[in-house]
């Protein structure tokens, strides 16, 4: 294992970035070892049960209520509940990539929000972004009170310099960071980007395997969790955080990533994605998406999440008389899709790496005229599908377009011709 992380989905750490930085035997001694501050992070409420309680104790150089008050920040393409801008068509959407900027921006400055749902206030719903970039965040640090975020690269590797730790991520790589940790983006190359979901609900979790059994899909171990790193640097220093839908910046001086030591269950982490262990069809059939998910946040409604992140990665398809691709559907849950890489099975065309497509309640989806006429009579012989990588953010509340969305120059307003060449085949017996 990385020296740099550690393994397993939701478990109880313990770290220290200096010897004996972590007390020993209780969790807020009158004197924290080393002149260090206590301070408790808590990512649900005191009382949730033990199953789902999450929270951090951290020990740094300074608390985090030290720092001048925050005010009102530009928001830029950010875009928040309750998501009115503009009426939302009940049509299929997709985009190009956006481009990455001419101008010097951060991954904050560089976030663009392409639809959203629920209320941030009422802890349901999500937000969906995307981020473009060209510049490292050095002096300036960003939290999310509104949701946890989900965040998958599409384009240039990245460090997270978070409160509990660095996370390198790559293309085909997802980082969780929970709401309220703080972080800086570094970009390892000229440029990134990808996508986001800001999960305003339950927090990510893995989904029971009922009939699959105890292994498959994403395991346990493969989830790995920054060890303590800190940042022992004085100075001027920006905070931006996002609050009620609305951006905030605060000055500090001193780095708030000073956590020099800090034990708990409430912690950011990543996961490559080739370590998902794909559930397929053997037999016949097109099996329901929901084999594909990677992580699910519940809802209070059973079997109905508040959003599922789904993926569609390198897989062999073996399925006799059966038409291979996802069949044409209407579905009450609501789909937004990326592509990190290739193509994707459904839609060999248009929809291109770094691109998106929204499929909102019960809007007619499925493969193109030119998917279709292919599947239909290729020779079933195993396929592997390698060259791909896709995603889905599938959540239970419609997703409405921003005005940024419905204007761009990289909507595809021709999108919905892919389907206007499907024949009539129908013959009377």
């Amino acid at each position: 294992m990385n020296d740099r992380y550690m393994s397993g989905f939701g478990n109880e750490f313990a770290t220290e970035a200096e010897p004996g930085a972590l007390p020993k035997g209780q969790n807020s001694p009158q004197k924290a070892p080393l002149g260090l501050y206590t301070e408790q992070l808590s990512g649900t409420p005191f009382t949730a049960p033990r199953l789902a309680n999450r929270r951090t104790w951290a020990y740094r150089i300074r608390p985090s209520v030290m720092h001048k008050p925050y005010e009102a920040a530009e928001q830029k393409l950010l875009r928040s509940t309750p998501f009115d801008e503009a009426p939302t068509p009940p049509n299929q959407m997709r985009w190009d990539p956006p481009p990455i900027p001419t101008e010097p921006t951060d991954f904050v400055d560089g976030l663009i929000t392409i639809a959203g749902n629920g209320d941030s206030t009422m802890h349901s719903g999500v937000a969906i972004h995307l981020y473009v970039a060209n510049k490292s965040m050095n002096d300036r640090f960003f939290y999310d009170a509104d949701g946890e975020l989900l965040i998958v690269p599409q384009m240039g590797r990245l460090i997270f310099h978070t409160e509990l730790g660095r996370i390198e991520a790559a293309p085909g790589e997802i980082v969780v960071i929970q709401r309220g940790i703080k972080f800086r983006v570094e970009l390892l190359e000229k440029q990134a980007r990808g996508y986001i979901c800001e999960n305003y609900g339950a927090m990510f979790r893995l989904p029971d395997l009922g009939p699959i059994g105890a292994n498959g899909l994403a395991n346990t171990r493969d989830f790995l969790t920054p060890v303590a790193s800190y940042e022992d640097r004085e100075g001027s220093f920006r905070v931006t955080s996002k609050f009620c839908g609305k951006l905030w910046e605060g000055e500090y001086n001193h780095s708030p990533l000073n956590v020099v030591a800090w034990h708990g269950n409430y912690a950011p982490y990543k996961y490559d994605l080739a370590n998902f262990n794909c559930i397929n069809s053997v037999t016949f059939d097109h099996p329901d998406p929901s084999i594909y998910t990677v992580l699910t946040a519940p809802s209070e409604i059973p079997g109905t999440a508040n959003c599922d992140f789904v993926i569609f990665p390198p897989r062999w398809m073996v399925a006799e008389h059966t038409f291979r691709p996802p069949w044409f559907h209407r579905n009450f849950m609501n789909e937004f899709m990326g592509l990190i890489k290739g193509e994707y099975d459904a839609k060999a065309e248009g929809f291109v790496p770094g691109g998106a497509s929204l499929h909102n309640c019960m809007s007619g989806h499925g493969p193109d005229a030119a998917t279709y006429e292919k599947a239909s009579h290729a020779e079933l012989k195993p396929q592997y599908l390698g060259d791909t990588l896709a995603f889905m953010f599938e959540t239970r509340f419609v997703c409405r377009p921003t005005k940024y969305a419905l204007e761009t120059a990289q909507l595809q307003h021709e999108y919905y011709t892919c389907w206007q060449d499907l024949k009539k085949h129908f013959r009377k017996p």
